[in-house]
């Protein structure tokens, strides 16, 4: 017996510049450091992306484009020859199983340890050292004061995440995200608590968004702007990148998608937990690419939610987080409206399989799960 397939538009086709998506259901990226110290995708990883491959899109965890930028240990990179093939082996699972799945580019900047990028420094916009604790291998530290980088070193940074996203092309990759957003490097030159510099990327909204403007643009000059997305997180006040006040968080976003729209790029990844608002729709707007919107920081999304982010044109695509941790099959779950394994927290970064690749499928057995 077959169950009529919902016709809500959350679960139509969507094209985002080169990336065909059979549903509007995207998988948000995810932190689970199960790649080891040496970054590099094993079974595990390959496995973990391959149960998900029936959603729409995955946008991968935050992958390390330079030592430097490395934030947690099992962090994955894409920077080595062994880890192109890692992400090689796991890009080919997913798209034997018929998905599609983009990078997310990550340079951590002040959100690391010496300990941990190995490099004997840390960066950021500013000297200042982000708040509270990172664990390293031998435990809980406070945050380091980073080097604040000179002029000269931002094209370092730029060449970096250019040289990213064509291994992560190299790699099968149908795609790149560039990371701007929850308090990490491009974030940190975006907000004035943590950027306090006074040349041409620091002060006004239009010289501290300089920076994603010109990594963006690099990567999308390198491997096709079809191909090439951006994640932001206006005013999530994380990780000490603090945007308080509503007149400069208004002026440094409608900045950065001015400096973004002639490219037409695939698609902007947007967090905020009111994407009904005239900050995300605004920036919907004058950047003039479709939109993955993800409203999850501190809520589950979920599937009442995500329908009616679509119904409403509120969002192209919606991005889901927790829910595809525990769900791999969480498309047949939605669309036939039944219960969901509940997550659990305490398996997120420990490594190994459980709570990781160990979630019950739903049973659907003659039941119709259409593409």
């Amino acid at each position: 017996m077959l169950i009529k397939v919902r016709n809500e538009k959350l679960f139509t086709a969507l094209q985002l510049g080169a990336l065909h998506l059979r549903n509007r259901m995207v998988m948000a990226p995810l932190t689970r450091t199960r790649a080891g110290e040496a970054g590099v995708p094993g079974d595990l990883l390959v496995e973990y992306y391959r149960q998900r491959a029936s959603l729409g899109l995955i946008v991968t965890e935050g992958t390390w484009p330079v030592r430097e930028g490395r934030t947690w240990i099992g962090q994955p990179g894409i920077e080595t020859p062994e880890q192109i093939a890692g992400w090689r082996r796991v890009t080919d699972a997913v798209h034997e199983a018929g998905g599609s799945i983009v990078m997310q580019i990550m340079h951590g900047g002040r959100i690391s340890h010496p300990q941990i990028s190995g490099t004997g420094r840390i960066v950021a916009p500013s000297a200042i050292a982000a708040p509270d604790t990172i664990r390293v291998p031998d435990g809980e530290v406070e945050h380091p004061v980073p080097h604040a980088l000179t002029t000269d070193e931002i094209g370092g940074i730029v060449a970096g995440i250019v040289a990213a996203a064509r291994n992560a092309i190299e790699a099968g990759l149908d795609g790149v995200e560039v990371h701007s957003a929850n308090g990490y490097l491009l974030h940190q030159f975006l907000a004035p608590t943590s950027n306090t510099r006074t040349d041409e990327y620091g002060g006004s909204p239009a010289n501290r968004v300089r920076l994603s403007i010109e990594a963006v643009t690099a990567v999308a000059k390198a491997i096709g702007a079809d191909r090439t997305g951006v994640r932001i997180s206006p005013a999530r006040n994380i990780q000490g990148v603090l945007e308080t006040d509503p007149a400069d968080v208004a002026a440094t976003y409608n900045a950065l998608a001015e400096g973004l729209a002639p490219l037409a790029l695939a698609f902007v990844d947007i967090l905020h937990p009111d994407p009904s608002g005239d900050l995300v729709q605004n920036f919907r707007r004058v950047v003039a690419a479709s939109s993955i919107v993800n409203t999850g920081a501190g809520s589950v999304t979920t599937r009442e939610e995500s329908i009616r982010l679509v119904e409403d044109g509120l969002a192209d695509a919606v991005g889901i987080g927790r829910p595809t941790i525990a769900n791999p099959d969480l498309l047949a779950r939605w669309l036939h409206d039944t219960d969901e394994n509940s997550h659990d927290p305490s398996t997120f970064y420990v490594g190994g399989p459980r709570g990781y690749i160990d979630y019950p499928a739903f049973e659907h057995a003659g039941k119709k799960v259409d593409d």
